[in-house]
């Protein structure tokens, strides 16, 4: 099957019978950015797929994800939803506005991912928004332990039971049903169409790679659909050693959630680290320089926790001289978060 023909009746299993809270519209637009493409000297044509763009609460990739997450919630009955995450978290502030747009409580559990105590990182940004929206807030003193975030967030969920409440947990840590991200094996389907629909020979797709839920997802969709493009998730938690079985064992766990064959194959997994330095939260000079120049071109506003490092690592791909066909930048959002890294942007 070729990148353009239809979905194949099956293609991607009991995707349709899991329940499923629709929270934006889709599609979100598929772009051309000429001005970026010339700046990168025009080798390549260069496209960005606007998830930041998904309608909600300033919108992004995670509003996908939270499309599964709070089906299954609505689904279960519950009244409160729990997740954890960085300060700054967007899937966090996400979770809230989800939440509160489906007549829910929600509860949010700051993990110390990022040694900074700036004001505004602490108060700004998705925090600021997370308040407004009323979110309960907990703290976590860790920041690379996902288990214990985890079984924490678990207590919570078990004081809440005995008040009479009805939580829902979406865990972080590995060994749980990826619901999360069915939302990109959806988004690979359309995502096909468009490219289908404007006659793109496509050479690769990069993506940011962090929990693994949108890289895994579209990796995993692509090639349920027979499609082989390239992707290349771009490493913005952990290094590519620890990357690159953290999305092989996604990729599977999607597998089986879905009931069918993982068509992933272990060299289509591909992962870089060269643009994680310092680490997760904090942004190099390239990082730096990517955003201005995504922000000067094409007007696109891009954080430099998440959607930087990818715009760092999609400019280096675009400035090769291999390859002929487009390239396609998944925009995952992260737009408030520039807010609380204002001393970065503007140093």
């Amino acid at each position: 099957m070729t990148d353009r023909e239809k979905t194949p009746s099956g293609a991607l299993g009991r995707l349709a019978e899991l329940p499923r809270a629709r929270l934006f519209h889709a599609p979100t637009h598929l772009e051309f950015m000429p001005n970026l493409t010339a700046a990168c000297g025009g080798k390549r044509a260069l496209y960005v797929k606007r998830d930041d763009l998904t309608d909600m609460a300033f919108g992004g990739n995670k509003v996908r994800q939270l499309e599964f997450y709070l089906g299954e919630a609505q689904a279960q009955g519950a009244d409160t939803v729990l997740i954890t995450g960085a300060v700054q978290s967007n899937f966090a502030r996400l979770t809230a506005a989800g939440a509160r747009k489906l007549g829910m409580e929600s509860h949010i559990q700051w993990e110390e991912r990022v040694a900074k105590q700036d004001p505004r990182y602490r108060n700004s940004g998705n925090v600021l928004i997370e308040r407004i929206l009323g979110a309960t807030l907990h703290s976590y003193p860790l920041g690379e332990d996902e288990t214990g975030a985890d079984r924490r967030l678990g207590e919570i969920a078990e004081e809440l039971r005995q008040a009479g409440r009805k939580p829902y947990v979406i865990p972080l840590a590995p060994g749980h049903a990826p619901l999360g991200a069915l939302g990109y094996v959806v988004a690979a389907r359309e995502l096909l169409q468009q490219i289908t629909a404007a006659e793109l020979a496509v050479d690769g797709i990069v993506v940011a790679s962090g929990s693994g839920a949108t890289h895994a997802g579209l990796l995993f969709g692509l090639r349920a659909l027979g499609s082989s493009i390239p992707v290349t998730g771009i490493c913005v938690r952990r290094d590519a050693a620890a990357q690159g079985p953290r999305i092989t064992q996604r990729c599977a766990e999607i597998a089986e959630l879905l009931q069918i064959k993982n068509r992933v194959a272990v060299e289509d997994v591909v992962v870089t680290d060269a643009f994680l330095a310092p680490g997760y939260g904090r942004a190099s000079e390239e990082v730096l320089d990517a955003i201005r120049l995504a922000a000067r071109t094409e007007a696109l506003m891009l954080d430099p926790v998440y959607s930087g490092k990818t715009m760092a690592g999609f400019v280096s791909t675009a400035r090769q001289a291999e390859g002929e066909g487009a390239l396609i930048f998944i925009h995952t959002g992260g737009t408030p978060g520039i807010f609380a890294y204002e001393d970065d942007l503007t140093a």
